[in-house]
């Protein structure tokens, strides 16, 4: 019996493949290279905004050129990139450039896994294992999971050992899965599973189905994460449930925090969870940057721009309680480092 770990969002798992690793840090980019999928499966979380829609994002970022994802990638300081869609081998070509394209600028070094709804003939493989990808994750359809080890994902499985990837399952935690982990520990694989959300695109079909939400305050289905613990704890030697509380709380935010201490100006104090706070002023601005040099505030404290004022919060208090009748207003900001990031909340001074 292999050691089991447990985390306090109810993650659970005996042994993480390098691509989950790396995520748990939050530095794996997430990479989308289409939202085309021939599938449609009922669980299937993804927008209205990418489901369908032939397009690239890294992160949250469109991406219009190759120095997009690049630069997406140097802001977070990633160490290694998840290919994802919709499904990347609708876009073969594209996904191959993009996965060159990353190791030629960041070096072998950077990981570099990808999710597929497909089992791709051999020669795909090959040119997969060729362009330098790492670890490989088939996602088969829920009517193949009883009967896997006859199923062209599990000969997708193993050839994609042969050829020197990691390759694993990853699927929904739905119900118990005893023929994937037969074919996953014989080819010395790797299982994730995922805890079941409801989605914006999802609810009505998980609904359907006699799906509820586990709480008020979670878009988790109930009963996901038991059967999840279940499968673990019954466990093979390379397996992992990932709870959708950790995606928020651990790898989204370690994410953040990536990408905060690369782009924090030196006024921006960065918070526990990643986000930036600082003081914002609007209005009078002309006004407001006269007060600001009367007052002797040293220039690293601020930063003008078109139509506002950015500064340390604390000195833009200072300013406020000088401020008599002028023609501006103060607030102080916390929001998400990234450019045009969303606003947690806003404090008028």
């Amino acid at each position: 019996m292999s050691r089991i770990n447990v985390d306090a969002t109810g993650s659970m798992y005996t042994k993480m493949c390098r691509g989950c690793r790396l995520c748990c840090k939050g530095a794996k980019m997430v990479l989308f290279v289409t939202g085309a999928c021939a599938r449609d499966c009922f669980y299937c979380p993804l927008s209205e905004g990418r489901k369908g829609k032939d397009i690239v994002y890294a992160n949250e970022r469109l991406v219009k050129s190759d120095s997009d994802a690049i630069e997406e990638a140097r802001l977070m300081s990633a160490l290694g990139t998840g290919i994802t869609g919709g499904e990347p081998l609708l876009r073969l070509d594209r996904t191959l450039h993009y996965i060159k394209l990353l190791k030629g600028h960041f070096g072998e070094r950077h990981h570099i896994h990808l999710y597929t709804g497909i089992a791709p003939p051999d020669d795909v493989l090959q040119k997969l294992a060729e362009a330098g990808l790492d670890e490989i994750r088939f996602h088969p359809p829920m009517e193949e999971w009883d009967r896997f080890r006859e199923t062209e994902f599990n000969r997708a499985l193993n050839r994609s050992k042969d050829l020197g990837m990691d390759a694993g399952v990853e699927i929904p935690a739905i119900k118990p899965v005893p023929e994937i982990i037969a074919a996953v520990s014989k080819a010395k694989g790797f299982l994730n599973l995922n805890e079941l959300e409801f989605s914006d695109t999802n609810y009505m079909a998980l609904k359907e189905r006699g799906y509820t939400l586990r709480d008020d305050t979670s878009n988790a289905a109930q009963g996901s994460e038991k059967i999840g613990h279940e499968i673990v704890l019954n466990n093979i030697a390379n397996s992992r449930y990932c709870s959708s509380r950790f995606k928020d709380a651990v790898q989204l935010r370690e994410r953040i925090k990536r990408v905060a201490r690369n782009t924090a100006r030196p006024f921006d104090e960065i918070s526990a969870d990643g986000t930036i706070i600082y003081g914002e002023i609007k209005g009078n601005i002309a006004d407001a940057l006269r007060m600001i040099k009367e007052m002797k505030t040293p220039r690293r404290l601020y930063r003008l721009y078109d139509d506002r004022i950015d500064m340390a919060w604390w000195a833009l208090e200072g300013l406020c309680k000088a401020r008599g009748a002028a023609g501006w207003q103060g607030s102080i900001v916390e929001r998400y480092p990234m450019e045009g990031g969303l606003v947690v909340e806003r404090i008028p001074l």
